[in-house]
């Protein structure tokens, strides 16, 4: 499995370094769709890893799309990619077969809720969901919500619902979605492995493999420029200011890397909350220190639209807020730990 993973690393490295060029992101970010982008990805299998394969997928786990996840932060790839990871498990773990193209998740907030009830012999979905990932231009939203009194999985085309279109500060769509007794392609109960909070959850796992990969990007850069960029005669890497902060960043961005990963692998063995909390509150915070000493190391040059850093910068600022910052994950942490008394914390951390 090492040697596979080892492989599947290889393979999204060289196509992502190929495909994802400065133009392509550019033009993301300016509304135009990379279309070739997304036929690589989607022909390399790189959206499907953990759908089983009588499904259509690569019938991997969590461990192997960490990998994929860590390399579209690293890249800082213009696709719902991450999305469609989770929306095509949502959907397998439901029963529920997985359509070509694009996908997205909503709702994305805790306290957002839309609803299923019965129209006929369908379903048909109400409410809004707000800062949905892609929401206007994934081909089909995967919904996580209630019908009949129990919870329920739904697939709703694009065009279904009214959208408003927005972006967060790394200029990546993030639409309201309004659905007004929308009929949806398929329902059904939500499989037994998918918790209530499942997108919320699932979503910041994600966003937690994005940013350690965004932070190997930050360090890679900083590392490099501190070698090529002179002052009074010498790299400014071989002062020793740099170098701590320098340091700093290698140790936040090793740390991400490590809870990302763990959080991933208690994904595969099943209940993650705890592991995808932290891993939430640890990405986030090396993020807060990294792209401060990044930009620090780069001076004025890393924030100006023609340098590539502002890029990473800027996506890991929104992502760090997305699907709960670590205030939020810091709270179900404490709450968690509370529920089950101060007795069981050692145990419980030691257990894991």
């Amino acid at each position: 499995m090492n040697e596979l993973r080892s492989i599947l690393g290889d393979v999204v490295t060289r196509l992502f370094t190929d495909l994802v060029t400065k133009d392509v992101v550019e033009d993301a970010e300016k509304g135009q769709w990379p279309e070739a982008l997304w036929q690589a990805v989607e022909e390399n299998g790189l959206t499907l890893p953990v759908v089983p394969e009588s499904k259509g997928g690569a019938g991997g786990t969590w461990g192997g799309a960490y990998i994929v996840m860590r390399a579209a932060g690293r890249h800082a790839v213009p696709l719902p990619l991450v999305e469609t990871i989770v929306g095509a498990w949502l959907l397998s773990e439901s029963g529920l077969d997985v359509p070509t193209g694009p996908l997205t998740v909503a709702p994305v907030h805790r306290d957002e809720a839309l609803r299923l009830g019965r129209a006929g012999g369908g379903w048909r979905l109400s409410g809004t969901a707000a800062r949905v990932p892609w929401g206007g231009t994934a081909g089909h939203v995967v919904v996580l919500t209630e019908g009949e009194g129990r919870a329920m999985i739904a697939l709703a085309a694009r065009g279904a619902g009214a959208v408003t279109r927005d972006q967060n500060l790394a200029r990546e769509p993030r639409d309201t979605l309004t659905f007004d007794g929308a009929p949806v392609v398929a329902a059904a109960p939500a499989g037994r492995r998918v918790p209530a909070n499942a997108i919320w959850l699932y979503g910041a796992l994600a966003r937690s493999a994005q940013m350690a990969g965004g932070l190997d990007y930050l360090l890679r850069q900083a590392s490099q420029y501190a070698t090529e960029r002179r002052q009074f005669g010498k790299p400014i890497g071989s002062f020793q200011a740099i170098q701590q902060n320098l340091a700093v960043l290698a140790g936040h961005t090793a740390a991400a890397g490590t809870a990302a990963a763990n959080a991933c692998r208690a994904a595969d063995r099943g209940d993650a909350a705890f592991e995808i909390a932290v891993a939430k509150v640890r990405v986030g915070e090396a993020v807060g220190i990294g792209a401060s000493i990044a930009h620090q190391t780069h001076g004025a040059i890393g924030f100006t639209y023609e340098h590539a850093l502002q890029f990473t910068t800027r996506r890991l600022w929104s992502w760090r807020a997305e699907f709960g910052g670590e205030g939020e994950w810091a709270v179900e942490l404490g709450r968690s730990v509370c529920e089950r008394g101060a007795d069981a914390l050692w145990p419980q951390l030691t257990a894991r």
